[in-house]
């Protein structure tokens, strides 16, 4: 066959050509917080879109950890994608059956299952914590309630009938997969109830319920589905892991025998009526230290497994513990390169402090300089609904927020500042507001006031990154502006990885980025660009290294943060004309 010869005989010949490369739409609206909270998977990111599911993935707050919490909501007031990692501290336990783990000294430590990786790495060594453990740690836990109930529990009647006879349709029986295998009784009922009251608000109330599903390990639904009770309630429940079928046994069968294995005991007695398992033993985490916030943010250092735009620091009670929280933010932020971090200072050093000035200043000066960190000032006095009390929080997920909103109806290249795009929202006080001489202060400090303006409303008086050197990136609309000029031309470059680099693929690339900058352009971002990738950047010997480069030019376009107004008297007879360039 010929070099270039699409076949041995004439023919024709159809191929297609990809040159429609463009550079992508990227989102910058996803923030991500650690915090203490009282349900949940722990140590791994969840995403929630609305505080509604934040409640339902973490549960309502207690009074004792609702600051992380509403942090957590009051970012999501702002944008809909929100990267939730919830910190355990050692003393986290979850709840499991009953009066099933005890020794000589009394109840032993439950365990601690902190994530769904976690269930499926250890599996094998928490059959002794009885037949169910709570889904995750926590006193939560502590109100469940499990019932199992067989055929012969569910023929019952009188005042000994099931309780929850009625919230299925009939009773169970033997299933068509243990039929065929000579096997009979197999399935059985089971419901995860609120005993105690505190996930609904309703005791007694029926959180799951899981029909007809089979005590034989190899059952198998009609579609072909695995039906074994442990893996359907270990598969699908959101409140109990299954973790020890023989936990259940009542005696009346040696084993739980598997439908498919003929030689076994097939007749599926055990138990012989219904079982209720109330679970016990769970216990909340302390109070989140450095360690375990610096632990939760390390899930967001790779750049290829998770993106993320906003990095919100929770609200340390000593100056040294914030520090140390926000400079490891840091150094995860400029590794990343596409992300902010945002702070408030400590707790002691804005609420109830009778110099909130000085103290924050002295505060964040222990903060690393950095292009990637945003800070204010302020704690947010909210309302929590759910304990009936008002909270300080940090107003970091708050300025985040407006910056994710900023993003969502404007640009990120735009302030996020001001009346127009600055506004806080579910706000009833702040725990203090800044006059202007102590804005003055705080903001040639690089903190960026929050402060009630009379006529306006709770604000953002500033926009300025804690760069503590003049440039164009010492302002956060400069700053998001690079991050998403980046991580756009970055997910375009992908399209030159292992071409040639000729003139071909530069002027390729070239006319992808261009079209993109001139958007931003016509959006205000820039205010100029120029795009060199030819022969004078892509070098003979540059080409030799399998290299490719390109030298993309923006003159950012500048927030007004300072406005001076001139009022001229001139005398009567003055010709304007005359005076218009004095002044």
């Amino acid at each position: 066959m010929a070099v270039f010869s699409p076949s041995e005989s004439p023919a024709i010949t159809v191929k297609e050509i990809d040159l429609s490369g463009f550079v992508p739409n990227v989102q910058s609206t996803t923030g991500a917080i650690v915090g203490n909270f009282q349900w949940g998977p722990a140590e791994i990111a969840t995403l929630v879109d609305t505080e509604a599911t934040l409640a339902e993935k973490f549960g309502s707050p207690k009074a004792t950890n609702a600051a992380d919490f509403l942090s957590a909501a009051q970012f999501l007031r702002y944008s809909s994608a929100m990267f939730v990692v919830r910190g355990l501290t050692s003393v986290a336990r979850n709840a499991s059956s009953k009066d099933t783990v005890i020794d000589s000294d009394g109840p032993t430590p439950r365990a601690t299952i902190k994530n769904r990786d976690d269930w499926d790495q250890n599996q094998s060594t928490l059959t002794s914590f009885g037949a169910w453990i709570a889904k995750w740690p926590g006193k939560l836990g502590n109100t469940i309630q499990v019932d199992l109930c067989t055929a012969a529990g569910f023929a019952v009647t009188g005042a000994n009938a099931w309780k929850y006879k009625g919230e299925f349709d009939s009773a169970p029986g033997t299933s068509a997969y243990a039929s065929a295998r000579s096997g009979a009784n197999d399935e059985c009922h089971i419901v995860v109830i609120d005993a105690g009251g505190e996930i609904t608000g309703t005791v007694g109330a029926v959180l799951e319920r899981y029909a007809f599903v089979s005590m034989a390990s190899d059952a198998k639904s009609a579609d072909g589905t695995n039906n074994y009770a442990a893996d359907v309630i270990n598969n699908s429940s959101q409140y109990v892991w299954l973790a020890n079928w023989s936990a259940l046994k009542d005696g009346t069968n040696t084993s739980i025998s598997d439908a498919g294995n003929p030689a076994a005991d097939n007749t599926f007695g055990n138990p012989a009526n219904h079982i209720s398992e109330e679970l016990e033993g769970g216990e909340d985490s302390a109070a989140l230290t450095t360690t375990e916030v610096a632990s939760g943010f390390d899930l967001f250092e790779d750049t290829n497994t998770i993106q993320v735009d906003f990095l919100i620091a929770p609200g340390m009670a000593s100056s040294s513990n914030q520090q140390s929280v926000v400079n490891d933010l840091v150094g995860i932020a400029e590794i990343r390169k596409d992300c902010v971090v945002v702070t408030s200072p400590n707790s002691t050093a804005a609420v109830n402090n009778s110099d909130p000035v000085t103290t924050t200043v002295t505060t964040v000066g222990l903060f690393n300089s950095s292009s990637y960190l945003v800070v204010d000032n302020n704690y947010l006095k909210v309302y929590d609904k759910y304990n009936d009390q008002y909270v300080f929080i940090p107003a970091a997920s708050t300025t985040a927020g407006v910056m994710a909103a900023t993003d969502a109806n404007a640009a990120p290249w735009f302030s996020p500042a001001g009346q127009r795009r600055g506004q806080y929202f579910g706000v009833t006080a702040l725990a203090y507001s800044p006059t202007k001489a102590q804005r003055d202060v705080l903001y040639k400090a690089g903190v960026n006031p929050v402060a009630n303006i009379p006529g306006q409303g709770i604000l953002l008086f500033g926009d300025k990154t804690f760069l503590n050197r003049p440039s164009a990136f010492d302002r956060i609309n400069v700053r998001r502006l690079f991050i998403v000029m980046e991580r756009a031309i970055a997910a375009a470059a992908r399209n030159v990885m292992f071409e040639f680099n000729d003139e071909f693929t530069r002027a390729e690339f070239t006319n992808i980025v261009e079209p993109f900058l001139r958007e931003i352009q016509g959006r205000r971002g820039i205010t100029d660009f120029k795009v060199v990738c030819d022969s004078t950047n892509n070098t003979s010997s540059v080409i030799d290294r399998n290299e490719f480069i390109a030298n993309i030019f923006v003159k950012p376009a500048r927030a007004i943060n300072y406005v001076t107004l001139n009022f001229v008297a001139v005398r009567t007879g003055v010709d304007f004309e005359e005076v218009t360039g004095t002044v």
